[in-house]
């Protein structure tokens, strides 16, 4: 069975839009303008990834897709430093992250054979890891910020004992780190139960056998607890220095 989206149909279902955006007007929320914006910024970006991947896929050059693989890398980089709130070097230590995250998970997965060194299969694995790596760096960048403001008076008071940077921080740097990786897990809990995951959900719908399209989503849950736990762990303890001076002095 093949999964067809007609250019109709597709303009049809902006209705599912309108109802978002008469829920917004009614209430007086004051986003129609947002959601307006960011439809059309989906839309065009969509068709602009597609057709480049499209090229891309044809073209099958092992260069061209590292360097594509790159630019997602960064730009996941990018977006989770504007979520740093001031954190220093934040995109420095966004990038290693991501970086070192994703080229861990899919060396593992090329290296057992799960997924092949073709552009098809890197691009989209690379694109789901380096965004899941993002979000978890966006959620341990806020709750350092958070965690540093309210429990000042303790790392004060471990600094004042002797404690040095890392003793006086560990139990926010661990925290950071499980609430980071948190989210994943819950989805893994929950996954074939309450929620059926894009991936295995598109499988389902292009006609592949449940059981193979389950497998591949077994895979997925695998990687992203492995990114979204090297990602944090990276992020967070790169990060964390940046609320003490050279003199080791809280900010």
């Amino acid at each position: 069975m093949n999964l067809v989206v007609s250019n109709q149909g597709l303009a049809l279902a902006f209705i599912l839009v309108l109802v978002t955006m008469g829920i917004a007007y009614r209430e007086k929320l004051q986003v129609n303008r947002d959601i307006i914006v960011s439809v059309f910024r989906a839309i065009v970006q969509l068709f602009l990834v597609g057709y480049l991947l499209k090229y891309v896929f044809r073209v099958n050059n092992y260069l061209l897709t590292i360097v594509l693989a790159l630019i997602i890398v960064f730009n996941a980089s990018y977006n989770a430093m504007k979520r740093s709130q001031g954190i220093t070097h934040a995109f420095r230590n966004s990038f290693l992250a991501i970086f070192v995250s994703t080229g861990v998970t899919l060396t593992v997965l090329i290296a057992v054979g799960t997924i092949k060194m073709v552009p098809s299969q890197l691009i989209p694995i690379t694109g789901m890891i380096a965004s899941n790596a993002m979000v978890a760096i966006g959620i341990c960048y806020r709750n350092l910020n958070q965690a540093f403001r309210d429990q000042r008076q303790q790392i004060l008071e471990r600094l004042a004992l002797g404690a040095d940077l890392k003793e006086a921080s560990l139990p926010i740097l661990r925290e950071t780190i499980k609430i980071g990786i948190q989210p994943t897990i819950d989805s893994a809990k929950t996954v074939g139960i309450v929620s059926l995951p894009g991936m295995m959900s598109g499988l389902i719908f292009a006609g592949v056998d449940p059981v193979r399209a389950i497998k591949y989503q077994i895979m997925v849950t695998f990687m992203l607890l492995s990114t979204t736990g090297i990602a944090s762990l990276i992020a967070t303890y790169l990060a964390y220095k940046s609320f003490y001076n050279e003199r080791k002095q809280l900010l």
